[in-house]
């Protein structure tokens, strides 16, 4: 795969932050639903969130977009 260039990884980067700041969120509006239904649509997207999210690490991991090292 080509190298991606800075403002892809900032897209990328910027798409993973809010993600995450979403799936927090829902996670503390599922607590105080009362509705049974929409406390099961709640945890669909939180569901879908989280897909989205490793979606992105493997994409990540996958075509080495950040340098991992390891720290000694």
């Amino acid at each position: 795969m080509r190298k991606l260039a800075d403002n892809e990884v900032l897209s990328m980067t910027t798409l993973l932050d809010m993600e995450k700041d979403a799936l927090v969120v829902a996670r503390a509006m599922q607590k105080v639903i009362s509705d049974e239904e929409l406390k099961k649509q709640a945890e669909a997207g939180i569901l879908a969130a989280q897909g989205r999210i490793k979606g992105l690490q493997q994409f990540i991991n996958e075509n080495q977009v950040a340098e991992i090292k390891e720290v000694n």
